[in-house]
């Protein structure tokens, strides 16, 4: 049965730039958009900033460094992870690799930045349809404005600019940019839900009884081979200690969770927190010194996800790039993580056997080697007043696993809060602004742009 329903909306339209998603990207596309003095609004389904690294639960920052000290991600990124780091008294000024996030502390400073800037947030509020306008062969097609529902019921905004932080390419998509998605048989990358347990011997985790899945002969490989645990596949049990007697978990895989997919992602939510147990209780077993007493005090309220889609931009960032340590004139930032693909479902035997290691499918980066990101990346192919940032960028599938980390997505989240900006004084076409500018705009405030 289909309902016939019709109802006057009124559209608000006095913003400059509209913001989808705040998670790491959207904050800095925000930030971005407001210092330029452009009246812009940031949208977001939950009720906090930050994404992944503060409702998600991850606990370690991906690494900022080029050569172990000097860190690449510059601008708000460099400045969010420096506030965030500078808070924790165990940490030292070097510690740049896999720092561990104060979550709380993080949920503050999004908060304080982006309302600092002069950008309007809107919390629990969700973008339910975008319209844009009909095909025209000539030209690109312009966002004209997008449908949102919160507890005001369902009403439309609309911009010059919008600026797609949603991760899986949501605004643009339905906008009618191409994307493409997972691998050539449409697998994707395994999403986790991560969590948090209390009351662990913080003195026995730190010297010696803490989880170690780089070790194929440890324990972590073993309870994935232990029959009492079902829902462990794999040694994937990244952990930091995020407080007193406290460690937060990046752990477990979800194989087969679209977050595209409402029922989809229902259902791995649901086994996430099965999972969660599990491992509470398997790591009371093989961890009995620290984690004997251990409780399981908080599961993620949102899934992690790795991979959906990947839009079809101006240019899309190649694995050849990437090898190559490609530069554009165009770089808006450049980027030094390791091609991280997650384990597949056909490849747990190989892992925990040790003959697959995921972040070893491509060399690494030796110090001071960084690849650029081009502005064009972040213009989705056929439409004329939308920019995108974060993990929905225009990239190959290879790519996309080393881009998709939260200091990289500010990276691309200011440059594109920037350039929209930008855009906005001129008509809102995104194609027209003059890059040189955009460029300087962020060395002035920090980029990493040698």
């Amino acid at each position: 049965m289909k309902l016939d329903y019709r109802q006057t909306i009124e559209v608000d339209d006095s913003w400059d730039v509209i913001v989808v998603g705040g998670g790491p990207a959207g904050c800095t596309a925000a930030i971005g958009a407001a210092r330029a003095g452009r009246k812009t609004l940031l949208i977001e389904a939950t009720g906090a900033l930050g994404g992944m690294g503060t409702n998600g639960l991850v606990p370690g920052w991906a690494p900022y460094y080029k050569d172990k000290d000097t860190p690449i991600y510059g601008g708000l990124s460099w400045k969010i992870f420096e506030e965030n780091r500078s808070g924790q008294r165990q940490l030292g000024e070097s510690d740049l690799d896999w720092v561990t996030i104060d979550q709380e502390s993080l949920k503050v400073t999004y908060d304080r930045l982006v309302l600092e800037s002069g950008a309007h947030v809107l919390f629990n509020t969700f973008m339910t349809a975008v319209v844009a306008e009909e095909d025209k062969d000539e030209a690109p097609r312009r966002v004209e404005h997008i449908l949102i529902s919160n507890k005001r019921g369902l009403h439309a905004v609309k911009a010059r600019v919008y600026v797609d932080t949603t991760g899986d390419g949501d605004l643009a998509a339905w906008a009618g940019s191409p994307f493409a998605k997972g691998n050539a048989q449409g697998e994707l990358q395994p999403a986790s839900l991560c969590f948090a347990l209390s009351n662990v011997d913080t003195f026995a985790y730190l010297h010696g009884d803490a989880p170690n899945h780089t070790n194929i002969h440890g324990r972590a490989y073993k309870i994935a081979k232990d029959s009492n645990y079902p829902l462990v596949k794999d040694g994937h049990l990244c952990n930091n200690l995020v407080g007193p007697g406290t460690v937060g978990f990046n752990a477990g895989h979800l194989w087969g969770a679209d977050s595209t997919n409402p029922e989809n992602v229902s259902a791995a939510l649901v086994k996430g927190r099965k999972m969660a147990r599990e491992l509470t209780s398997a790591l009371q077993e093989y961890y009995p010194r620290a984690f004997g007493n251990a409780h399981l005090v908080a599961t993620a309220p949102v899934l992690g996800v790795r991979e959906t889609r990947r839009l079809i931009g101006d240019y899309e960032i190649t694995i050849e790039d990437y090898l190559e340590r490609m530069k554009f004139p165009d770089e808006i930032g450049r980027n030094a993580y390791p091609v991280d693909i997650h384990t597949a479902e056909a490849e747990i035997t190989d892992s925990i056997n040790g003959t697959i290691h995921a972040m070893d499918r491509y060399e690494h980066y030796k110090p001071g080697e960084s690849h650029g990101i081009p502005y064009r990346s972040l213009i989705p192919a056929n439409l004329s007043n939308v920019l995108t940032a974060g993990r929905c960028i225009s990239t190959d599938r290879a790519v996309n696993a080393s881009v998709r980390v939260m200091p990289v997505a500010m990276v691309t989240g200011e440059a594109a809060g920037t350039a929209a900006g930008m855009a906005a004084e001129n008509g809102g076409d995104v194609r027209t602004i003059d890059v040189d500018k955009l460029r300087a705009a962020l060395k002035q405030a920090g980029a990493y742009l040698p």
